[in-house]
């Protein structure tokens, strides 16, 4: 349906550490930097990327907007919550667990990254 994600950062070396722990903590890859200095991240079929805004003005992050990345498990679910908090991160909503609604059930992690882009990791549960 997309072809990537892409968010803004005021300080792309905090961003790559940040982001650094949290793919790796799921079993991805550090970051390759392209010639103008934005971050990839492949995994698991998907791109995410991070970029110092085109326009020069600074990076905020999108208000009601979440960035989901697919858990494979609770538990990782969990180690990704944690290596983001451990670099940066800012825990919110409720603690990660389980979500029930709408028919589906739901392990879910929040947090922000160090420039405030809520990003959620989502295990859907049986």
């Amino acid at each position: 349906m997309f072809s990537h994600m892409m968010v803004g950062s005021n300080d792309l070396d905090r961003s790559k550490k940040f982001y650094d722990a949290l793919f790796s903590a799921i079993g991805g890859r550090e970051a390759m930097v392209d010639p103008k200095g934005r971050l990839m991240y492949m995994h698991n079929g998907g791109i995410f990327m991070v970029t110092a805004p085109i326009d020069g003005q600074p990076a905020c992050h999108a208000n009601g907007g979440t960035i989901g990345f697919a858990m494979e498990t609770p538990e990782q679910a969990d180690a990704w919550h944690a290596a983001g908090v451990a670099n940066g991160g800012t825990p919110i909503e409720e603690d990660p667990g389980v979500r029930e609604g709408a028919g589906m059930k739901l392990y879910l992690a929040y947090l922000r990254d160090p420039d405030g882009n809520k990003l959620c990791g989502l295990h859907r549960l049986g």
